[in-house]
Parts: structure tokens; sequence; C-alpha cells
């Protein structure tokens, strides 16, 4: 079987980010770990991951720089994984999935969990690209454009 090309030299940052957290494994870690998730037995007991293919996405996780190991915070011998600044700015990404999921893959009255805000208990608002003025940008009104 032939070995995918790696996207590390694309051009296109979409392939670029694909290459890095693209895989089902390495976006349900970040998420888990946007949600406190941090050692090794507890990402294995969320997502249900083989031990073997858990400690290679979080070594690519490492080595890409969002995440950074660290002792536990609680003082035993196990470490923790904690989001790096580099992590935390994929954020978004994890919203746009997930209002995306909510909107396009339950049924109505189909339960789920939702983003709320903690302070106020509300959902967040529908995250969409804005033009500089506030206004709603479709992908109609943009392009991608080659950069020297």
């Amino acid at each position: 079987m032939p070995r995918r090309k790696p996207l590390h030299a694309d051009s296109c940052p979409v392939a670029r980010c694909v290459d890095v957290i693209g895989d089902r494994w390495s976006l349900l870690i970040v998420r888990d770990a946007f949600d406190g998730v941090g050692r090794f037995g507890d990402f294995q007991r969320s997502l249900g991951v083989a031990r073997n293919i858990l400690a290679d996405r979080l070594r690519k996780l490492v080595d890409a720089g969002i995440l950074q190991p660290r002792p536990a915070s609680d003082g035993t011998a196990y470490q923790e994984y904690v989001l790096t600044p580099r992590g935390e700015s994929l954020f978004p990404v994890v919203v746009a999935l997930r209002q995306w999921g909510e909107r396009h893959l339950f049924t109505r009255g189909e339960r789920h969990s939702q983003l709320v805000d903690r302070r106020t208990g509300r959902p967040i608002p529908l995250m969409a690209p804005t033009a500089k003025d506030g206004s709603a940008l479709p992908p109609a009104a943009t392009e991608v454009r080659k950069r020297p």
C-alpha cells in the first residue's frame, strides 16, 4: 500500500493543519484537553483509543507544540498534558467543528452536548467570518491568493 504524501511542505495552510491535527484521534485529544482531560489514562478512558495510538498522537501533538507534558498537579508520579498557547489557539477550530456538528449532525430534539458561556449559561454565538465592517462574509465574497 503506498504511503500518504506528507503535507508539511504544501503551500496551503489547510493542508498543513490537517497534516498536524487532521486525524480523528488528534482532534479528539485536543477537544478533551479543552475539557480539562490531561492524563494518559483519562484520555484513553474518554476516547476508547488503543494505548499505542494514543501514545503516538500525544507524541505528535507535543512535537507540534500543541500539548506540553508536565508533572501531575497532584504531586503523583504521573504526568499531565496541557495545551500550550499554540494549542489554545485551536479553540476557534474546535468551536467551529462543534457548532457545525450541532447544526447538521443531530435530528431535531436529539440530545447532544453544547458549548455554553460559563458566565451566562447560554450557548455561545455561532462563529462566522465577518468583514472589517462586521457584516457576514459568505464564501463567494472571498478568494485565496498565493503569497510570495
